[in-house]
């Protein structure tokens, strides 16, 4: 089988496609071809060495999403069967160190971490549907209980997670409002159906948080879902909290710096964080799933692919996210 290992903390030049035996499945486990690896921007920090509770020391294998085929069924394995399509469950990926993620060919997991999946959901997609859909689902449905007409502010607009939370968002009645640095992606989004956002305001000038004080008629957002969450961008989000608002943090891509929280006692607002493994330690863990592979199934939820790469081109793949030209998913094929 293939798997890339990252034989050192650093560029894309630490990314390695080796050759590896195939695993063999314990009584408990099944064998999956995996047809469909997410990524997400959690690869590339891990590969420079900024997620190491997930990966440990080098070296390790990255990749936090995916799904395939099961090839091979260990022998007290009753509920699962060869021929099935699979998704490897949100904690299925070994981590806390152990640095066994799913950039390869093949997975052997205990059969009772993965999910089956609907005929209507495509290969290509299997393995990158959980981080954009349940990161959204699950902060702003089970967490924040979004009701309808609630604004939302979404920050890195032509994400997968965002454009997964514009849908949720208007699922749920309310209405989104995406965020862009980049004035050549409005048009590019504004004609991409599955990016669903009510407004996109572009960012790149100092006084663009006017542009959203007039789209809440001066009230602000009830709801802010960031994965920036620093510096000059945290502080005119906080003033743009609604009264009684709450900002999510799901990510930190931006670069911190002071940030005044005053704002947040007039406003009796909030700043809380949302970790998608809260998820996979909770009870609504199995609805969770078969909301997001039904919505997916019925076409109520349409994840946008940017791009899918071979996994033997993972350098060029890691290349195209830090470059972050594209719209939508980036995946992996084995």
């Amino acid at each position: 089988m293939q798997q890339v290992v990252v034989s050192a903390f650093g560029d894309i030049d630490t990314l390695t496609l080796t050759a590896v035996p195939t695993p063999e499945p314990a009584a408990d486990e099944v064998l999956i071809q995996l047809t469909s690896i997410g990524m997400n921007h959690a690869d590339l920090m891990a590969r420079r060495g900024e997620y190491r509770l997930v990966t440990g020391e080098p070296p390790f294998t990255p990749g936090l999403e995916g799904g395939g085929v099961i090839v091979q069924v260990g022998a007290a394995v009753r509920n699962r069967s060869v021929g099935q399509r699979v998704i490897l469950t949100l904690d299925a990926p070994a981590s806390r160190g152990l640095g066994r993620g799913t950039y390869q060919s093949h997975y052997a997991i205990a059969a009772d971490k993965t999910i089956p999946v609907p005929d209507e959901i495509p290969d290509e997609l299997i393995g990158a549907l959980w981080l954009p859909y349940l990161t959204a689902w699950g902060c702003l449905v089970w967490r924040q209980n979004l009701q309808p007409d609630q604004l939302v502010l979404v920050p890195a607009a032509s994400s997968s997670v965002a454009i997964a939370a514009s849908q949720v968002i208007q699922q749920q009645g309310g209405t989104a409002i995406g965020t862009t640095t980049s004035p050549d992606k409005v048009e590019r989004l504004q004609a991409m159906p599955e990016a669903q956002y009510d407004h996109i305001v572009v960012t790149n000038h100092p006084k663009w948080w006017r542009d959203v004080k007039k789209i809440t008629s001066g009230n602000g957002c009830d709801v802010i879902f960031d994965p920036v969450a620093a510096g000059d961008f945290l502080n005119h989000e906080i003033r743009l909290l609604a009264q009684g608002g709450t900002l999510w943090v799901y990510g930190l891509l931006g670069q911190p710096g002071v940030v005044d929280v005053t704002p947040l006692i007039r406003k009796d607002a909030a700043i809380r964080g949302w970790l998608l493994n809260q998820i996979a330690a909770s009870p609504i863990a199995e609805e969770a799933y078969q909301h997001v592979l039904q919505q997916v199934a019925q076409g109520h939820y349409q994840l946008p692919v940017a791009q899918i790469f071979p996994l033997s081109e993972v350098k060029a793949a890691h290349a195209a996210m830090a470059q972050g030209q594209h719209i939508g998913k980036l995946i992996l094929q084995p």
